[in-house]
């Protein structure tokens, strides 16, 4: 009797525990938590948990809380790929991610057979949105490189009429696409560029672009890439007495870039969206960064805003089905985010403001950080 009794409340509190997991929302988070470009997952993670701890409190999604499931890509599409499988094995319904554009393109089409919407942070090429056949899925809370590309471009072109212009990339589809971009702009408004060269994104020997750069006389140079390499270019030309103007984009934007570059930093360039840190009404949500040892740039709101869209669409949607969200993501905004009312057009793609120019300049306590222009 006391073992047909046990196993009655054992299987009464199975059924309990399966209902309470059915009545979570399982959102997988992939990014890169390891190696060179891991603190742009902790940047996601710690944004993405910050909007769900809000929601939570508040009932969360349609009386469903929030759950999350973490992979981690190391910024490799092939580790990516692994991440995509394991989230759809363990019943995801949504993905905050990915990081590297290669990575979330990738991997988009396995969530999109498997049912599954994803919203990356910071993939900026515009092949994750823009396709011949266009998938349902795919959503971004940042911009686009295209966009970033032409105010890189115009800014170039009006500031740096008379300058040497070398165009470079780190061969990733973010570096590619971005350089790629910019180009295309400059040459649309008419500026010549003395040469363009794609380097490895795992090189870290620039001597040969250093002497190239030498004899084109180059005084500007425009990097399609992330901030190690930038970092590095920037030391070395330095090194070599060149003075030459750095412009990058948002790949660029981490305290590590100053580490790398140390003085050769100041007056860097580099186009990136505004950022909600500045902005006094959040001033509480940065001090929970802080707390959680984080600075916050643009990765951890768009994380946060990420989520937060989510939930909103599937409250205009009354559904958690990731296409009724989708469904609702394209067509039931704005939504009210950390980074302003947020509508997504047919593509998936924000509508937001996209982007400014910043310039890298020391501050009082000796530290450098970038400040719009």
């Amino acid at each position: 009797m006391r073992v047909i009794l046990f196993f009655g409340v054992a299987f009464a509190a199975m059924l309990n525990f399966c209902s309470l997991a059915n009545a979570d929302i399982l959102i997988g988070i992939g990014a890169p938590f390891t190696g060179d470009y891991g603190a742009y997952g902790v940047q996601i993670q710690k944004g993405a948990e910050a909007a769900a701890d809000e929601i939570n409190a508040s009932g969360g999604i349609n009386g469903e809380k929030i759950l999350f499931s973490v992979g981690d890509d190391a910024y490799d599409p092939a580790q990516g790929m692994a991440v995509a499988n394991k989230f759809v094995s363990s019943g995801v319904k949504f993905v905050i991610g990915h990081v590297n554009s290669g990575v979330s393109i990738y991997t988009s089409d396995v969530y999109a057979r498997n049912g599954i919407l994803m919203v990356s942070p910071a993939s900026t090429n515009p092949t994750f949105t823009d396709r011949p056949k266009p998938l349902w899925n795919t959503f971004r809370t940042c911009g686009r490189d295209d966009r970033q590309g032409n105010v890189a471009a115009a800014y170039i072109a009006e500031k740096f009429k008379d300058a040497k212009i070398a165009i470079v990339d780190d061969k990733t589809p973010y570096g590619r696409g971005l350089a790629n971009a910019t180009a295309k702009t400059l040459k649309a408004k008419g500026v010549k560029v003395a040469f363009r060269q794609n380097i490895d994104y795992r090189s870290e020997e620039f001597s040969p672009l250093v002497a190239r750069v030498r004899k084109a006389g180059v005084t500007l140079l425009y990097w399609g890439g992330l901030d190690k390499q930038a970092g590095q270019i920037m030391r070395q030309l330095a090194e070599n007495d060149l003075q030459v103007q750095f412009v990058s984009g948002d790949g660029i934007i981490t305290n590590r870039l100053a580490s790398i570059a140390g003085d050769a930093v100041a007056g860097t360039l580099n186009t990136f969206a505004p950022q909600p840190a500045n902005n006094p009404a959040h001033k509480y949500l940065v001090e929970k960064f802080r707390a959680a040892g984080i600075e916050p740039v643009e990765y951890a709101f768009n994380a946060y805003a990420a989520v937060q869209s989510i939930a909103a669409a599937a409250t205009a949607a009354k559904s958690t089905d990731p296409k009724m969200v989708a469904k609702a993501m394209k067509e039931k905004g704005p939504f009210k985010t950390v980074l302003g009312d947020i509508s997504y057009d047919k593509k998936g793609d924000s509508t937001l403001p996209g982007y400014v120019m910043y310039k890298w300049a020391k501050a009082a306590d000796g530290s450098y950080s970038y400040y719009p222009q």
